[in-house]
């Protein structure tokens, strides 16, 4: 059992990883300031002690910044593979046809994104722009590419995530914010030469670490979530 003082609540301590956990959210747009390399190690380093099945650690961090970070967003974007046209060969992400409730709430962000940038629901080319945008960082200093050995099973991915929210917490303690990026990894073919990634390595995601732009208008967006009776069961 523990000790009557381990079980007590330390009211400060609580609100502060409430505000790290709740005040995060996708940032689109960053200031060029750069974040020194310590913060980034030190916020991998605390990430790294996110769960995993027999201490496997299943998550490999490719960190880019200045010059390797532009040649990384020239590849993809030179690449000529639109979007729509990309080929999820190695994982995929989401389900070939969208259902309810997912179906709604992947929408109203859409379209509350677009709104904010002032996008229309026909404006294809804008919003291929923006989409495009994913692969320049969104302008943060540091970009990063996470990996995962091919061998490893779904349990492994699930610590992945683990590892993943762990890093976005982590910087919101440091005044830093974060936006996780799927559209990286349909690029793996360009990302894999430029990042000496080999090829037992599936590219799981990237994401965009810096600080934010608070003039930007993408960056008012706030995402709803589902109250509590939708996703969760009491039994007594």
């Amino acid at each position: 059992m523990l000790a009557p003082d381990e079980r007590r609540t330390d009211a400060k301590a609580a609100v502060l990883v409430d505000e790290a956990i709740t005040s995060r959210r996708s940032v689109r747009a960053f200031l060029p300031d750069a974040v020194d390399e310590k913060s980034i190690e030190d916020i991998l380093r605390v990430a790294s002690r996110a769960p995993s099945g027999t201490n496997m650690q299943p998550w490999k961090a490719y960190v880019t910044t200045g010059k390797a970070k532009e040649r990384l967003s020239e590849a993809i974007l030179s690449s000529g593979i639109r979007p729509e046209k990309v080929v999820w060969d190695e994982y995929k992400y989401y389900p070939d046809k969208f259902f309810e409730p997912y179906l709604s709430r992947r929408r109203a962000v859409g379209y509350a994104l677009y709104r904010l940038l002032g996008i229309g629901r026909r404006e294809v080319e804008r919003m291929r722009a923006q989409h495009d945008r994913n692969f320049v960082f969104f302008d943060a200093p540091v970009g990063m590419i996470f990996t995962i050995d091919r061998r490893l099973n779904k349990g492994s991915w699930v610590d992945h995530g683990m590892f993943l929210q762990s890093i976005m917490i982590a910087a919101r303690a440091r005044g830093l914010h974060t936006c996780p990026q799927a559209a990286f990894a349909p690029y793996h073919r360009f990302i894999r030469p430029i990042l000496g990634i080999p090829d037992e390595e599936v590219v799981v995601c990237g994401m965009a670490l810096g600080y934010e732009d608070s003039s930007k208008p993408e960056n008012r967006l706030r995402s709803e979530r589902a109250d509590l009776d939708e996703f969760v069961t009491f039994v007594r």
